[in-house]
C-alpha cells in the first residue's frame, strides 16, 4: 500500500492519497481547504492516476477542494448519500458560530463536481463495498457528527480505516453541530469502530494516526 498525506487549511483537516503497492491509480480521501495543490503534487511524485475522490464525510473542511480535484482529473466524487446536500449548502451542516466563520472564508457559491456518486450502503449503520482504483474499500455507516458520515476500511493482516471525524487518537467527533447526533454517535461507535480489529491503524480527519487497540485502552470515549 502506498499512502500519502498532509494537513490543510484553518481548522488542519487531514487528507490522504492512497493506492495499492504495485499499482497504476490511487484514490483522494478528504480534500479540504488549499488541500488541491498538495494532493496533486503528491500524486504526481507517487506516479499514479486518480481514480477517484472519496468523502469520509461532508463538513467543508475536509470536502472544501473535492470538485476542484474530481473535476481537474475528471473523475467521481464518492459521498454517502445523506452528506451529498452538503456539497451545495455545506453551511447546513455546521453550528451557527462556524457556519457564520466558514462563511467568510467560502463565500460560495457551491456547486457539485460533474461525477458524483452515492456509496452503495444497505440501511442505518450498515456496511457495503466499493473497489475503485486498484483497491477494496469497506463502507461502514457511522451518523453522529454528521448523517452520512462513513468509515472506509482496508482489509488486511493489519486494516487501514480512514474514520473521518468519526473517531481521533483520545477523542471523537463533534456532535453539537445542526446535523450532529450524539446518541446516533454512540451506536456508531459501538458497531462500526469497536468492531474492528485491534489491529486496526486509524486515520483520522484530524491530528495523529492512532490504533484500535490503543484507542481501547486510552480513548474515554470507547471505554
Amino acid at each position: 500500500m502506498r499512502i500519502a498525506g498532509g494537513t490543510s487549511g484553518a481548522f488542519q483537516a487531514n487528507w490522504y492519497v492512497v493506492g495499492p503497492e504495485n499499482g497504476s491509480e490511487c484514490v483522494i480521501i478528504d480534500p479540504g481547504q488549499d488541500a488541491a495543490g498538495p494532493c496533486r503534487r503528491a500524486v504526481a511524485a507517487a506516479g499514479l492516476a486518480p481514480a477517484a475522490v472519496l468523502a469520509t464525510h461532508g463538513h467543508i473542511d475536509h470536502i472544501a477542494d473535492a470538485a476542484e480535484l474530481a473535476d481537474g482529473y475528471g473523475v467521481p466524487l464518492h459521498i454517502h448519500a445523506q452528506d451529498r446536500p452538503f456539497l451545495t449548502d455545506p453551511v447546513a451542516a455546521l453550528s451557527p458560530e462556524l457556519g457564520h466563520f466558514f462563511g467568510s472564508l467560502f463565500p460560495g457559491p457551491f456547486q457539485e463536481p460533474a461525477d458524483v456518486r452515492e456509496y452503495q450502503i444497505e440501511g442505518e449503520y450498515g456496511t457495503g463495498a466499493l473497489g475503485i482504483g486498484g483497491l477494496v474499500f469497506e463502507l461502514r455507516h457511522a451518523p453522529g457528527h454528521t448523517p452520512g458520515s462513513t468509515l472506509l476500511a482496508l482489509g488486511g493482516a493489519e486494516p487501514l480505516v480512514f474514520t473521518g471525524d468519526v473517531v481521533f487518537a483520545g477523542s471523537i467527533g463533534r456532535t453539537d453541530f445542526r446535523v450532529g447526533d450524539p446518541a446516533a454517535m454512540r451506536r456508531s461507535l459501538a458497531r462500526q469502530v469497536l468492531t474492528l480489529p485491534d489491529a486496526a491503524r486509524l486515520l483520522p480527519g484530524h491530528g495523529p494516526a492512532t490504533t484500535l487497540a490503543r484507542e481501547r485502552r486510552t480513548n474515554p470515549f470507547l471505554r
